[in-house]
């Protein structure tokens, strides 16, 4: 396994951990629709979050969120789009970015809540 991998893989563990400490259930981990893929999905009571994990040693080319692409955006409103549809889910949709800077080993997140919305 290569360091950045088992690095998003660490960061992926504690974006979920996050989430079920605070109550919600993971319904399935990097969900793939054409293009996209969704880090996670987690749910809890009518609430559905579509979670953006990011991931960064440093801060030295921009703080970690702006890593989110608008085409990236695009394809996870368009994979979140199939999976409600899919599975006939009656259900609150809301677009979460988990970020992580680790410098010094010191994981510092920052929980961007609807970080983005559809029209």
């Amino acid at each position: 396994m290569s360091i950045p991998y088992a690095f998003g893989r660490e960061a992926e563990k504690r974006a979920a951990d996050h989430y079920i400490s605070d109550g919600f259930s993971i319904l399935t981990r990097n969900f793939r629709y054409r293009k996209a893929e969704v880090d996670f999905i987690v749910q809890k009571d009518k609430l559905l979050v579509a979670v953006e994990v990011k991931a960064r040693s440093s801060t030295f080319f921009g703080v970690t969120e702006i890593f989110v692409s608008q085409q990236q955006i695009k394809r996870l409103i368009m994979a979140i789009d199939a999976f409600v549809v899919n599975r006939n889910l009656d259900v609150e949709v809301r677009f979460d970015i988990i970020a992580f800077t680790v410098m010094n080993k010191q994981w510092k997140m920052n929980h961007i809540k609807d970080a983005f919305y559809t029209f």
